[in-house]
């Protein structure tokens, strides 16, 4: 892993295939609030949306930066949720 001035990059690129997954979803769950990571992988993600989509529904923000041919970069938001108070619904799993 590598950071930028602006956010954390993850280039998966050099991670064996079975421990992208969780590795992006660590990163992600580190993340604040409104902060961003970038994925850098050798193909679209396309699959890591549909399972952010089921995982973290509407916490998170997925945003193409470069698309492919070789090279993909996806920045990756944790959006705020409504847990202004502190306190946990029990219904997110905390992400």
């Amino acid at each position: 892993m590598s950071v930028q001035a602006a956010f954390p990059t993850l280039d998966v690129r050099t991670i064996a295939p079975r421990e992208r997954h969780p590795t992006i979803f660590t990163m992600f769950r580190s993340l604040a609030a409104n902060q961003a990571m970038e994925l850098v992988n050798d193909h679209d993600p396309r699959p890591l949306y549909f399972q952010f989509q089921e995982q973290v529904p509407g916490k998170f923000a997925w945003d193409y930066v470069e698309v492919g041919p070789e090279v993909w970069r996806v920045r990756i938001t944790r959006l705020a949720t409504g847990h202004g108070n502190g306190q946990c619904c029990g219904s997110c799993g905390g992400a």
